[in-house]
This record gives structure tokens, sequence and C-alpha cells, in this order.
């Protein structure tokens, strides 16, 4: 009798058996409840997540995939590369 309680597992199925006899009419309207539950708790996460990020307007966000020129850099003449010349090493 003792070697049955030795671990977890059978603890689990024994509940898990009892449950299906005794509340297996109430199964379904627990799982809705409980899938209900999650899409709440879901939106409010990324509720708030949002919360603590102001809202971009046009042209403030990250700029992706554009050039843009720094307000203090010169404008650079026809002849400056970013390439050192040949005789540097």
């Amino acid at each position: 009798m003792g070697r049955l309680f030795d671990g977890p597992w059978p603890i689990v199925i024994i509940i898990i058996v009892a449950l299906l006899l005794f509340a297996a009419p109430k199964l379904p309207a627990m799982a809705r409840s409980l899938g209900q539950s999650m899409r709440i708790i879901k939106s409010e996460v990324k509720q708030m997540k949002d919360d603590g990020k102001p809202e971009t307007k046009d042209g403030e966000g990250p700029v992706e995939g554009k050039i843009v020129n720094h307000p203090d850099r010169k404008p650079q003449s026809g002849n400056d590369t970013d390439v050192p010349p040949p005789g540097r090493a």
C-alpha cells in the first residue's frame, strides 16, 4: 500500500479520474470560462504594454529604409567618399 503513493503520478491519475466521474457535466462550461478568462488576460496584458508607449505621429516614429541626413553634418562635395585614400593602410 505504501508503494502506491511513492510518486506524484498515481495521485494525479486518481484526481483526474475523480474529476471525470463527478464533474463531467460541468467540464464544458469550465473549459469555456477558462478560455474566456485567458482571452481577457491576454487583452489586458497587451493593453498594459501599450499604455507605457507614447503614440507616434507620422514622421516621428522610427525611420526604416530611408536615408536621413544629420542636421549638423556638412554637405558633401562631389569628391568626398567614405573610402580612404590609396596611400593609407
